[in-house]
């Protein structure tokens, strides 16, 4: 839970630690997803959905896009690389999802999948 006045680089500065923190116990090159705001458990929701948005689609909000980027550029910046040896492939993509939250918190929920996070869908 984040301070309700932390703004886009709070929230960049700790999803990057949390990368880091990672390091290359969690397999990367990482695809990263990160939710804002709703109930802390909406919030971890949220960082599980953006897993499934393709890597290559940005969030429609423009602030919330340079967020994604921010990080990404960031993480990567980390040098943690492929399978912790070093590199410029730390993060495949980033992902934010968000939703209507409380003006007293801030839920910032970062959720890492490894580069082989498979996913399927289907029409019924």
């Amino acid at each position: 839970m984040m301070n309700p006045t932390a703004g886009g680089g709070e929230i960049i500065d700790f999803c990057v630690e949390t990368i880091k923190r990672a390091g290359c116990d969690a397999c990367p090159p990482y695809v990263v997803g990160v939710g804002i705001g709703g109930t802390i458990e909406e919030c971890a929701l949220l960082a599980k959905e953006a897993l499934l948005r393709p890597i290559n689609k940005r969030n429609t909000e423009k602030h919330i896009a340079s967020i994604e980027k921010e990080i990404f550029k960031k993480a990567n910046g980390l040098k943690i690389g492929v399978m912790g040896l070093g590199g410029n492939s730390t993060v495949l993509g980033v992902n934010i999802e968000t939703g209507p939250t409380h003006i007293a918190g801030l839920p910032v929920a970062v959720n890492l999948s490894c580069h082989a996070m498979r996913s399927a869908s289907g029409v019924v």
